[in-house]
């Protein structure tokens, strides 16, 4: 599966060091709604008696919401923004902290009653990271789980102890939540279980706090489950076994056998004494721990069981999964019902009262009724089966085409959510990108400025691809995935500096038309625009201005020459922002990126604070907008030779090999046969090495014909004769209009040196 944070080599190898990736992500323009499936769920309840609830979610979009939860209504409040791949899961410990956990690798605490402030990350799975479990009455102890094989048992007051001074050095400040916006890192010693279950202590490199490992796994971790107190911990996955552990040891006690297929999802009473699995072999098992055998197995569903949640006696089990359905089952009675089906695959499920909110793969979330305080009210209605205890039963049942009819036709709320992307083309402009939603909306969007331009409604995204084709060839300067539900726009160096435009082109206006634009360049511009100016405001208030670009702290040597360059070329206009360029500050697009520590981060581009230097951005990020440097680039120039049409009385112009940037419009080529025709101007236009360069006419410099610049010193004097040439490649006539490159990749089409052809034209 692809990650999109993209880690640099960080060990001692000697292979070259990767240069870290830079991925904006471009947001919808409402940024309270959910862009992707939702994946996990969780309710604080009010403690007061005018307080609201609230509702946490987590998405494959990478963020978590807080919904502020009324009666017939719920609002985003918060959005909690630092993962930078899918939410897996969540859970509250305590009643002011959220824990999150990611296909980055890593959970993340957060104060889930503030503006959306990452108290801390933790890191230490070696894969993602897919499930979570708390103690309700233990609010110090979460367990994650992940498809490394690895459970860790997390001390959450041990893993949150603030910074200390000796450890500063090492970390220095981390001011965008990467290690915690609250510059928050463990200093306890660490707990670690070998493979003969014996505790042992040790300090890791960082001196920092490593949690508790539950050995034993030996493939992917998919569930997790904890009792009220904290003393039993269950564990499931792709071994097919329910694994039972004391967490405050992480010895394993029993190991459950009965499912046929990976396990997805566990629930444990608040004892610890029953346990319920749900499988992707379609049954719902019930586990008497104090037994150590399964009591009851509920062949209910017809597909994969993924979520599950019971009633506070743990009387009823509510169970959802790939097959759409929502069903109420009674653990004692083997009665069960279907209360609703829907569209989409349900991930995850949180009882409230007599609701309950359903997640599924869609971007939405709805609320249906439960009656979880009193759930023989449903069964009242009628329409309940008996569940049988194998999997074919249901299937069978299913398939003579007794399926039960649901007891409820609509939720009684629904939170929407924005569609998510599921289709995506470059365009040849390489500006532009068209794309299709989950509700079949097609869209044309600009990655210069991450907005959308057109909105084609509901057509057809192969035709509209077609309609917008253009013979146009620039280099492929960035890669995209929709993996977020939303446009990640990938930019890696020197790959990406590699497409150039001319200004006129992009029709920037106050400079010079021949003047080369690099895309990248400006577009890193322009999305550091606001931290820039923050950083500036910084640097400006502070009393001894140094200089330094980066950290006051252990700067590196090119820290040092960065600094100093910044200092002498930071020129006015090369800070502009063109318009071709702009981000939206309404809905600004997310950076995820990293630097020489801490790891991936993501940020809106709006709450960059200017603090922000080497350990957060690549370097060479940093050297190109402040220094404007760019890196060694490939493939900027293209060969070609030059040479009069087949009978044509013109004379031979060069017979050497010309080289001339890839973006070289046709018409300078017209210019430059048209100048030599005419002014007979001998070769010093052309050096040694075949390259279009500027010469000597008469004594004055002026501008190659075929060169990038432009023609500001006046009329030449071919200009006021007007002869007409055309350029030909393979018998075609040329656009002037048309590149060096477009003609090699849509006229040309070989892999030697490209051969043009001039001639005059009659009459002219």
């Amino acid at each position: 599966m692809h990650r999109v944070g993209s880690a640099g080599n960080t060990n001692n190898s000697s292979r070259p060091r990767k240069e870290k990736r830079l991925t904006y992500v471009l947001n919808d323009a409402d940024d309270t709604k959910h862009s992707a499936g939702v994946n996990c769920l969780a309710v604080l309840k009010s403690v007061g008696t005018d307080g609201c609830d609230y509702l946490f979610t987590g998405s494959r979009d990478g963020t978590l919401k807080r919904w502020d939860l009324m009666e017939d209504s719920a609002t985003c409040s918060t959005t909690f923004e630092s993962h930078v791949d899918w939410v897996n899961d969540t859970v509250l410990a305590g009643d002011n902290t959220l824990v999150s956990c990611s296909s980055d690798t890593t959970l993340k605490a957060w104060n889930c009653l503030s503006g959306g402030t990452c108290t801390r990350t933790l890191r230490q799975h070696s894969d993602y990271v897919t499930c979570l479990a708390a103690a309700e009455k233990n609010s110090n102890i979460v367990a994650s789980g992940g498809l490394g094989g690895e459970v860790f048992v997390w001390d959450l007051e041990a893993a949150l102890v603030p910074l200390s001074k000796s450890s500063d050095a090492m970390e220095d400040d981390c001011p965008n939540g990467v290690n915690g916006s609250g510059n928050l890192l463990p200093i306890t010693s660490l707990r670690t279980i070998s493979s003969s279950n014996s505790i042992s202590t040790h300090t890791n490199q960082s001196q920092g706090y490593v949690p508790l490992a539950a050995k034993g796994h030996k493939e992917s971790v998919y569930a997790l489950a904890m009792n009220d107190s904290g003393t039993l911990l269950v564990s499931g996955g792709t071994e097919k076994v329910v694994r039972v552990w004391d967490p405050r040891t992480g010895s394993k006690t029993m190991k459950l056998r009965g499912h046929t297929d990976n396990i997805r999802v566990l629930l444990m009473d608040s004892t610890g004494r029953l346990c319920l699995s749900g499988s992707s072999d379609s049954m719902i098992r019930l586990w008497d721990l104090g037994q150590q055998r399964c009591v009851h197995s509920y062949a209910v569903h017809t597909d994969s069981v993924w979520a599950l949640a019971s009633t506070p006696t743990f009387s009823h089990v509510y169970s959802g999964g790939r097959d759409l359905s929502l069903y109420l089952t009674d653990l004692a009675t083997r009665e069960s019902l279907l209360l609703c089906t829907g569209e989409h695959p349900i991930l995850q499920l949180a009882l409230h009262d007599d609701s309950i909110w359903v997640a599924t793969t869609d971007s939405s979330i709805n609320r249906w009724p439960a009656e979880g305080r009193n759930p023989q009210k449903v069964f009242e209605r009628g329409g309940s089966f008996l569940a049988g205890n194998l999997s074919f039963s249901r299937a069978r049942v299913s398939l003579e085409g007794s399926t039960p009819v649901p007891v409820y036709k609509e939720p009684t709320l629904s939170i929407p959510g924005t569609p998510g992307i599921v289709q995506h083309e470059i365009l040849n402009n390489r500006r532009n990108v068209l794309t299709k939603d989950t509700s079949g909306s097609v869209k044309l969007w600009e990655v210069t400025r991450g907005i959308v331009v057109e909105d084609y409604g509901k057509v057809s995204f192969e035709k509209k691809r077609e309609e917008l084709f253009e013979m146009v060839s620039i280099p492929t300067w960035f890669t995209v995935d929709t993996r977020l539900g939303s446009l990640s726009i990938h930019l890696d160096t020197p790959q990406c500096f590699s497409a150039e435009m001319y200004s006129a082109d992009l029709s920037i206006v106050g400079k010079p038309e021949d003047d080369k634009v690099n895309l990248a360049r400006e577009t890193l511009k322009g999305l550091l625009a606001h931290w820039l100016a923050k950083r500036k405001q910084r640097v400006g208030s502070q009393p001894s201005a140094n200089g330094d670009v980066l950290s006051g702290k252990d700067v590196s040597h090119r820290s040092i020459t960065h600094s100093r360059i910044e200092v002498d070329c930071n020129a006015e206009n090369d800070a502009m922002v063109y318009p071709p360029f702009e981000f939206s500050t309404v809905s600004p697009p997310s950076l995820i990126t990293e630097g020489s520590h801490g790891g991936p981060w993501r940020k809106k581009i709006t709450d960059l604070n200017g603090t922000e230097d080497e350990k957060d951005f690549p370097f060479w990020c940093l050297d190109c907008v402040l220094n404007n440097r760019l890196p060694p680039r490939e493939n900027t120039k293209c060969s070609f030779y030059l040479h009069p049409c087949e009978g044509s009385a013109v004379q031979i112009l060069t017979q050497g090999k010309l080289s001339a940037p890839r973006i070289l419009r046709i018409q300078k080529v017209i210019n430059y046969v048209l100048e030599k025709m005419v002014l007979d101007k001998p070769l010093e236009s052309v050096n040694p090495e075949g390259t279009f360069t500027p010469g000597l006419v008469g004594g004055q410099l002026t501008h190659s014909v075929i060169g990038d610049g432009s023609y500001r010193s006046g009329v030449k004097p071919w200009q006021k004769l007007k002869p007409s040439i055309e350029i030909l490649c393979n018998n075609q006539v040329l656009s002037p209009d048309v590149s060096l490159a477009t003609v090699r990749a849509y006229v040309w089409k070989k892999s030697e040196d490209l051969v043009l052809n001039y001639r005059l034209v009659q009459g002219g």
